[in-house]
């Protein structure tokens, strides 16, 4: 029997630390959860912020012995420790060898990619879920469109075929975490034009890319009119800064579950940028701001002042700034009987820090909990959809989140 049920990797960093607070409020009692770090006297400290006497692991990224120590130990592992391409290798390693579930927050393709071809077959062998990308990043986007797909597929309503996220609002503060993962990335690929290739390839994560249909360019930095997604929408849609990594997970849980999306599921993600004759050039603005980013991070002498000015990692706005923040998707697809579906995830909170907090824990909790719920897998590298489905669903229902799905009967039928 291990230790513990859950241990938060990373529990003194500004995320971790609010996925632990999460846990101290809504875990049942009897579930044993246990706090690591590099250093105990900021996990004592964790404790005593939390009124929680828990137990503290002691663990250093670099040192693989002391994670698979602590791999070990548990049943689930949540880490919040990254940028993961640096800092997440051993430990997801350690876990698949271990048995042990495994959770992350990760938004890096390279990483994922890596961890695929690490992982999938030991963990497949020893039972464990290897689960990427548990809060903001992909949750929505992969959960989204599993219970898009179930609508359709409980109305007999065909396979899905053109599928479009909407960012259709969200408030909230800019992630440090994530801007240091798009400049380790930026830098692994700058060295190696084969991690370029994996970036760039709409089916980076799948199973088998030779067994992926053949379905075009699928472009991840689109800027196009609202109502050329659905007849319901008004304004222009810009490029949403998560599309080149969130369509590639949920690409790999159509795969995963034998294409049952359909043969013919094309997926991308965009976000509404308003009604105003500005509104083109504002997409147009942040396409651009996009992909300068990316090129600033990956030339040294923007490099040097972007580094100065842009967020740290390990820093979050206030808790007002996270209470007050929010966001919503709406998912629409065309299936190949000619319905139309609606899916819709929304959420209170800072999404890269409140609300993914929420999403993370319920991410454990449902692994600890629900285990006659999860969907039937032998293990492996999964993703949120194949590794948690339904029973993560109705954890974050419980919370508050909503995710729901609906047919649109008539073309100028809103969801709303």
């Amino acid at each position: 029997m291990s230790d513990y049920d859950i241990v938060v990797y990373g529990a003194t960093g500004f995320v971790g630390a609010l996925v632990a607070q999460h846990l101290a409020r809504n875990a049942p009692d009897g579930v044993r959860i246990a706090l690591a770090g590099r250093s105990a006297r900021k996990l004592e400290a964790c404790n005593v912020a939390l009124g929680v006497d828990w137990p503290v692991i002691v663990a250093d990224a670099s040192d693989e012995e002391a994670l698979e120590r602590m791999a070990a130990s548990a049943r689930v592992v949540v880490t919040t420790v990254g940028p993961y391409l640096r800092y997440g290798r051993a430990l997801a390693r350690a876990c698949a060898q271990a048995g042990t579930d495994y959770l992350d927050l990760t938004g890096e393709v390279l990483f994922a990619r890596q961890s695929i071809d690490d992982n999938d077959e030991t963990a497949r062998r020893t039972g464990a879920r290897i689960v990427h990308s548990c809060g903001f990043d992909s949750i929505p986007s992969d959960l989204g469109v599993h219970v898009l797909h179930d609508r359709v597929t409980a109305d007999g309503a065909g396979e899905m075929t053109d599928t479009t996220l909407v960012v259709t609002a969200l408030r909230g503060g800019f992630s440090g975490g994530t801007i240091d993962s798009v400049r380790v990335q930026a830098d692994a690929m700058r060295a190696d034009r084969q991690q370029r290739r994996v970036a760039a390839s709409p089916y980076s994560l799948s199973p088998d890319r030779r067994r992926e249909p053949d379905l075009g360019r699928q472009e991840d930095a689109l800027s196009l009119p609202a109502a050329a997604v659905d007849p319901s929408l008004r304004g222009t849609l810009a490029p949403f800064m998560m599309a080149s990594y969130n369509t590639r997970v949920v690409r790999r849980s159509n795969a995963l579950r034998d294409w049952a999306y359909g043969r013919r599921f094309r997926y991308r993600e965009v976000m509404s940028v308003g009604t105003s004759r500005l509104s083109p050039l504002f997409a147009a603005g942040v396409k651009a701001a996009m992909g300068g980013l990316l090129v600033g991070l990956s030339v040294p002498p923007t490099r040097f002042v972007l580094d100065r000015v842009l967020p740290k990692p390990g820093t979050g706005p206030d808790e007002q700034t996270r209470r007050n923040g929010h966001f919503a998707m709406d998912i629409f697809t065309t299936t190949t009987t000619g319905a139309r579906y609606a899916a819709r995830f929304r959420a209170t909170g800072d999404p890269g820090y409140a609300a993914t907090a929420v999403l993370l824990g319920e991410s454990a909790l449902a692994l600890i909990l629900d285990r006659d719920d999860l969907p039937a897998t032998p293990g492996g590298v999964l993703t949120p959809a194949t590794g948690l489905g339904d029973a993560l669903v109705r954890r974050l229902r419980d919370a508050g989140v909503e995710v729901s799905a609906r047919a649109l009967a008539r073309p100028a039928d809103r969801y709303t």
